[in-house]
């Protein structure tokens, strides 16, 4: 028996999983991250370092506790959360928290870019793009704000190089692991020339960042010092693989530009495997794919499956205590608010643009619940929450087609909110696409574990190791009825809102100084 360990730390938690070599997951540990963050000041989120390498020591020793033996692992692949940075000394050794990718601090001095660069953003009409860049980029607040942390730090380093570090003692990171504020060629999958803006934008050098390694390339060797800890035999070798979001891609086998990646998790996003650099949104670039020469052309929702934790939180202490009293988990409740409630809601719909981004729609982005009343209850709040999350989906799902000039003829999908059928099956209605669901929930896990395949040559190439490690469990497929009724709200109702509501918007944070 050859098995793939892949670690895959993601914002809630952190998991071993082993699979052999036709993608059957053997094993799984996960560690809970308690919290998932800390925030020393409103707005900030920060996590500690050494608490992400403590929880991913507990999940791979987990793995031994259940029965697995360390022996027959004959290879290793990490992925993590994305954008979430941790300077490091000449040791590697964290000199602060890890700020993680939910962080919202911004730097107020902003760098001055040569009048060559000033001039052409101007031309492109992209100035208020590149200052948010400048603002929210964490290397500069850490410039800024903690001098004596900047002087000493050796490396900048995102999660994924940090705990490479900790596995291999190598300065290396995987190229599909870079998203965030870093000046990274998106479109050479490099770091950024020497004359790029990038370099005038965000205060870091070159000699402050890791060596990239594409995705099946090795990132180094487990440690002794990493073994004795971890329990992974000593010697053997890391792989690169990429971010989260990528390898679920991967994972979930969407390949293909056809078929479109759903995530549910913190984040909601759907997402294709390009060969083209394509800017679904134009001047923000596609995020590199976990196979070398190929793009995400990604659309999110920045708080997506966030709003179902943020529902329990405000909304759902009568629908904790019954799951506590049934001993069943709390999403089992939720579940049954989807089956009591019809497709359309009765007219109450959300728009989830909770939180401000780079991408559309920007600074005025709120959310909204309209249609209100006095026939809704609790569980309609909760169905406008999914409902309203297939709507931005698949809106962005059309500017992919359009963009990359793709059509979309079926779905798979990842993430927490992909183990509902009721979620599923919404998804399914509002796109009016066959949904397919993975053999496996852990996805991401698998995608890791496809680079180390084809890294080790157990596989290949990328093609021949999904065709063989991903397969479709089951589908689901639109019901006829509600995917009219959807087309219609999200047409008529639903597309324009943004437009209609943003002037308000922007009054409103004119008037409160929020979002700032």
């Amino acid at each position: 028996m050859e098995t793939l360990l892949a670690i895959d730390n993601g914002t809630q938690s952190v998991r071993a999983l082993l699979f052999d070599r036709d993608g059957q997951l053997l094993a799984r540990s996960q560690v809970k991250f308690d919290p998932a963050y800390h925030a020393p000041e409103p707005g900030y989120a920060e996590q500690s370092a050494d608490y992400y390498w403590e929880c991913l020591v507990r999940a791979v020793r987990g793995l031994w506790l259940q029965g697995a033996k360390p022996s027959e692992v004959v290879g290793v692949s990490l992925t993590t959360q994305r954008g979430t940075v941790v300077p490091v000394d000449r040791e590697g050794v964290a000199l602060r928290p890890a700020i993680t990718w939910l962080d919202q601090r911004e730097a107020k001095n902003i760098p001055v870019l040569s009048l060559h660069w000033q001039a052409v953003f101007r031309a492109i009409n992209a100035t208020d793009t590149l200052m948010h860049l400048c603002r929210q980029a964490e290397a500069n607040w850490l410039a800024e704000n903690e001098k004596e942390t900047w002087q000493r730090m050796h490396k900048f380093l995102l999660l994924s190089g940090y705990l490479t570090h900790r596995l291999t003692g190598q300065f290396r990171d995987a190229v599909a692991s870079q998203v965030g504020y870093v000046p990274f060629d998106f479109r050479r999958q490099e770091w950024a020339r020497s004359w790029d803006w990038k370099w005038q934008a965000i205060k870091l050098r070159r000699e402050h960042l890791p060596d990239l390694v594409p995705a099946g390339g090795k990132l180094g060797v487990i440690t002794a010092a990493a073994s004795a800890v971890t329990g992974i035999p000593e010697g053997l070798p890391l792989f690169a693989a990429g971010a989260d979001k990528a390898c679920e891609v991967l994972g979930s086998g969407s390949l293909t530009p056809g078929i479109g990646a759903l995530s549910f998790g913190t984040t909601a996003t759907i997402n294709t495997i390009s060969r083209r650099y394509v800017e679904v949104t134009p001047l923000l670039p596609p995020y590199p794919a976990p196979v070398p020469g190929h793009y995400c052309t990604e659309v999110q929702t920045l708080r997506g499956f966030w709003m179902v934790n943020w529902f329990r939180d405000q909304f759902g202490a009568d629908d904790v205590a019954r799951a506590r009293v049934e001993g069943v988990p709390v999403e089992a409740v939720f579940e049954r608010h989807l089956h009591n409630t019809p497709a359309g809601n009765m007219g109450l719909m959300l728009q989830p643009y909770w939180s401000p981004g780079v991408r559309e729609p920007g600074r005025e982005a709120k959310g909204a619940l309209i249609g209100f009343g006095d026939v809704h209850q609790r569980e309609h709040v909760y169905r406008a929450i999914v409902e309203g999350q297939m709507y931005a989906l698949r809106e962005g799902g059309e500017r992919i087609e359009k963009r990359a000039r793709v059509k979309l003829k079926s779905l798979r999908v990842s993430g927490g909110g992909a183990q509902s059928d009721g979620v599923v099956q919404i998804a399914a209605d509002v796109f009016g696409l066959p949904v397919e669901r993975p053999h496996t929930t852990e996805t991401s896990g698998l995608g890791a574990a496809i680079c180390a395949a084809v890294g080790l040559g157990l596989q290949p190439d990328f093609p021949t190791a999904v065709a063989r490690m991903t397969r479709v469990a089951s589908t689901v497929r639109p019901d006829r009825e509600h995917q009219v009724l959807y087309e219609k709200l999200f047409t008529r109702v639903y597309r324009p809102l943004y437009a209609q509501l943003q002037p308000l918007y922007k009054e409103i944070r004119s008037i409160t100084g929020y979002p700032r």
